[in-house]
């Protein structure tokens, strides 16, 4: 039997802070929890897949999460690669309950990233002493310079323009306005990113993403039995998981882990990108979006700067993305992958206000983890309903 279709998300919550000094990871991921199940109609006895992930969990952490909610799990999944792992969590629940090791999964997230002055996006290399560090830490290369090194190399080989970076985030900001939840949302234009504060060329400041405390909670159900459960299903269409490196040679800074995914998860869902009626992907900076969209297929690489331009990616444009504001307006307690399935399992249940994507069916989300042009992972999901 297929995955398609066999499993659904049934519940979804993001929590409301942006800033808790006064609570802890764990603490914001069982609020979460609860909130998650509450939308599904389900409660904490019903669970017995745990997943999850965090800035500071460690090789027990999910352990100790479960001590934390007061679980013995069927099964445990404590994968953590970065920004995508809370895709890849309801790609893993999705097949473990599939193929029987648990019937109810809940995949959890909490930060304190904002309140705890986690400098995310400045710090040399992985942050670690990793064996490659040491031809890239050493020498002053940081996240944020990874990431301008792409822009750059895109503009020189295709002519981007940094106006059309600046897009992005203008778009973005616009749809933060429309979402009370979000942290950043008086409008800001082009003019605007493009003399703000230069953080690494071509990047400025509101190219980036911004720092704030945060988490979520996704429940993840056969679709059998959310049929029965409080909110419409939001089937999982398909999946997709990969890596990207350094290689042995020299790898293409422009090639992103989102081709491989996402070829993949197109594929087991069967559709077009032309089906595809909202996009939410990783919006670490505003490359990234671009980068992503070109990857995902949405557009030939180096066509990115005329894709975004011009309303495209806007609500009530042909691809909307990133309706809840993103990473650069919204929230980015640091690892952010979990809010994109959240928000495009809100759209297709219709439920967003006045960011809401009119009937609205597919969704395609996708998640990156670590440094573009150093090493990164990539998640993307296809998620649709009836």
């Amino acid at each position: 039997m297929s995955l398609s279709g066999a499993c659904s998300i049934a519940g979804v919550y993001e929590h409301p802070t942006r800033w808790a000094p006064d609570k802890t990871e764990f603490q914001i991921m069982a609020e979460s929890a609860k909130g998650a199940l509450d939308d599904a109609g389900l409660t904490i006895d019903d669970v017995d897949g745990l997943f999850g992930a965090s800035m500071t969990m460690g090789a027990m952490g999910i352990v100790e999460l479960a001590e934390y909610l007061n679980l013995k799990p069927n099964y445990i999944d404590g994968t953590n690669i970065g920004g995508s792992s809370f895709l890849a969590h309801v790609t893993h629940a999705a097949a473990a309950i599939h193929a029987g090791l648990c019937q109810v999964a809940i995949v959890l997230y909490g930060s304190t990233a904002a309140s705890h002055s986690v400098a995310i996006g400045t710090g040399m290399g992985h942050g670690s002493r990793n064996p490659w560090d040491s031809f890239q830490s050493p020498y002053g290369m940081t996240t944020v310079g990874s990431y301008a090194m792409v822009a750059q190399l895109h503009m020189q080989r295709y002519g981007t323009k940094p106006e059309q970076l600046a897009e992005i985030a203008v778009t973005m900001r616009r749809h933060a306005s429309m979402n009370p939840a979000a942290k950043m949302r008086t409008p800001i234009t082009v003019d605007d990113v493009l003399s703000s504060r230069l953080i690494s060329a071509p990047l400025h400041l509101l190219d980036c993403c911004i720092i704030s405390d945060g988490g979520g909670a996704i429940v993840v159900t056969s679709t059998e039995r959310a049929k029965d459960l409080r909110r419409k299903p939001v089937q999982i269409l398909g999946c997709g998981e990969s890596v990207c490196h350094q290689e042995i040679g020299s790898p293409d800074l422009l090639t992103m882990g989102a081709r491989q995914a996402g070829e993949r998860a197109f594929g087991m869902a069967g559709v077009q990108r032309s089906d595809i009626d909202l996009a939410m992907v990783y919006d670490s900076f505003t490359i990234t979006v671009l980068s992503t969209l070109e990857n995902l297929g949405f557009c030939k690489v180096g066509e990115g700067g005329d894709f975004v331009s011009g309303g495209r990616i806007g609500l009530g444009g042909e691809l909307p993305v990133n309706l809840d504001g993103g990473g650069l307006s919204s929230n980015h307690p640091g690892m952010r992958g979990i809010f994109l399935a959240i928000e495009a399992t809100k759209q297709l249940r219709g439920e967003c206000g006045d960011r809401q994507v009119a009937d609205a069916k597919l969704a395609v989300a996708h998640g990156t983890g670590g440094t573009l042009g150093v090493a990164h992972s990539g998640a993307t999901l296809i998620l649709g309903v009836e």
